[in-house]
Formats: C-alpha cells, structure tokens, sequence
C-alpha cells in the first residue's frame, strides 16, 4: 500500500545535521509529520538544523549520538522511545567515506573500523531498535536505507567504502524479502544506491559517462518518493543501472575493460572529500 504522506507520523533520520539528512528532514517538516528525531554525531550542526527545522515549523527532537557506537544507539533510541514514542518512519542516511588510496596502502585502520561500522553496522543497530514496533503495528510504516552505487560494481580507491554499501544493501533488502515473507505487508523497507551527490562527502571525485555528479536535491525527492511508494530498489541515474547489468553478464575482462572505457574505475582518482 502507498503512504501517500508522512503528515501525523513520527520520522526518524540519522545523519541529519546537513547533506541529505537535512533535507529529508525538512521534506518531513514540509509534509506535517508529528515529530521529526534528528540524530547526527554533530552537536553544533543539529542544534543549528533543528532551530530551522522549529521555526519552519516543525516538531522537532534532536539527539547528538555516534551511531558507531552501539551502546550509544541503544541508550539513545531508549530516550527516543521514552520522549516521542514508536517510530513510523526511519531515514537510515549517515555514511562517511575516509580515504583515496590503494588498500594496501591505508595508514589508519580506524578508517577500515568507522567506515563498516557507520555504513554496515550502524543501519542495523539503529533499524533493529524500532523495527520490532513497526512489525507490532497495523499502520503503514517505511525503513529507507541509502546505500550506494558503489554496492553494486567495484571500484578502485575505495574498497572499503564499496565494501560497507554493499552489506548495506545486501542487509536492506533482505530485510524486505523478509518482511514480505512473514506476511507484513504494512511495513516496507527502501534501499537507495546513488552514484556520487554533491554534497561535498565526495569532493574531487568525477562523474562519468552520461553520469554528472547528482543533485541532491533530486535525489532526495527521487528517494522519498519512493520510499512513500514502498519501492524495493531505487538505482540513480540509469546509467548506474546499466553498468550493474552490464557487470553480471559480461565476463569479467569485458566488464572491467567497460568501466574502465566510461571512467568508472578512474572516478575517485582526484577524490579529497569534504574539507
């Protein structure tokens, strides 16, 4: 079933200080929602978005937490639990990217550590606190996950990232599969794979054939209409579409020599991220 708004429920985003979490928040505001939760690991950023987000208009409950942490995810969805109540709607939106090397020339494993635990890690911890009342329920109720593009083809410089978004979107939808299995229906999950946004998280990265740098703007309409929808997979752009179908039946030198020709596998080669 559609969930044509939010107006009247309780949304949840993390990673909402700025970037996309900021905008989906503000699409919640917008739309009536009856709370809209800010997490973000920034403490003066979340303090400034939810002053926006009130004077917009909105009901607003920011929470400073390090969803790497998931003693922190716990003790903080507890609060969440106590001060709003059940969640109808989660945005599982924090991710970071660390690094444009080779592998083995990574200096610090804390980035291997964060990155996994941000963007693996942190989407399950944070969906397995709230997910048990939404299955409980009868009302209609979304999970929407924004892994990567980088999810679902490899790419140089950065493993590790690829790595993390494809556990991302292999945990997401089979978390979809399961849900549908068990019979409830009310409650879908939407898993988002974009090819680089400008945001600023990744800065000098290029975009490559017939993929500019997306949007933001757009991409976060794309995804949360979508998610209303209860769309299983949303793939951007199209051509990001094409190179995973290209890459599953192509034999593998054909398929490197593919994204190596449209600059897929240089797309990061200039990579420095957000100052």
């Amino acid at each position: 079933m559609k969930l044509e708004t939010v107006a009247g429920k309780k949304v949840l985003i993390t990673g909402a200080a700025m970037g996309l979490g900021k905008l989906f928040a503000a699409r919640a505001v917008r739309e009536g929602a009856a709370a809209v939760v800010l997490w973000d690991i920034d403490d003066t950023a979340l303090r400034e978005t939810a002053a926006e987000l009130t004077a917009a208009g909105g009901t607003v409950h920011p929470y400073a937490v390090d969803v790497s942490d998931g003693a922190a995810v716990a003790a903080v969805a507890a609060s969440v639990r106590v001060d709003v109540g059940a969640i109808d709607v989660l945005v599982n939106n924090a991710g970071i990217v660390r690094g444009n090397t080779y592998f083995w020339e990574t200096e610090d494993r804390d980035d291997i550590d964060k990155t996994m635990a941000i963007n693996s890690m942190a989407p399950m911890y944070v969906t397995l606190e709230f997910l048990p009342a939404m299955v409980a329920g009868t009302t209609e109720a979304r999970v929407l996950t924004i892994s990567s593009s980088a999810g679902l083809v490899h790419n140089p410089r950065m493993s590790v990232y690829a790595a993390s978004k494809w556990a991302a979107l292999g945990w997401s939808d089979s978390v979809r599969i399961e849900l549908e299995q068990a019979g409830h229906g009310h409650v879908k999950v939407t898993t988002v794979c974009p090819t680089y946004i400008d945001t600023g998280m990744f800065e000098g990265a290029k975009g490559f054939w017939l993929t500019p740098i997306l949007d933001q703007h757009k991409v976060v309409d794309t995804s949360w209409t979508e998610m209303k929808k209860g769309t299983p997979l949303v793939i951007l752009p199209w051509t990001s579409r094409l190179n995973k179908a290209l890459s599953g039946v192509l034999p593998i030198k054909l398929r490197d020599l593919f994204l190596n020709k449209v600059g897929v596998y240089h797309s990061m080669d200039e990579f420095t991220g957000r100052k």
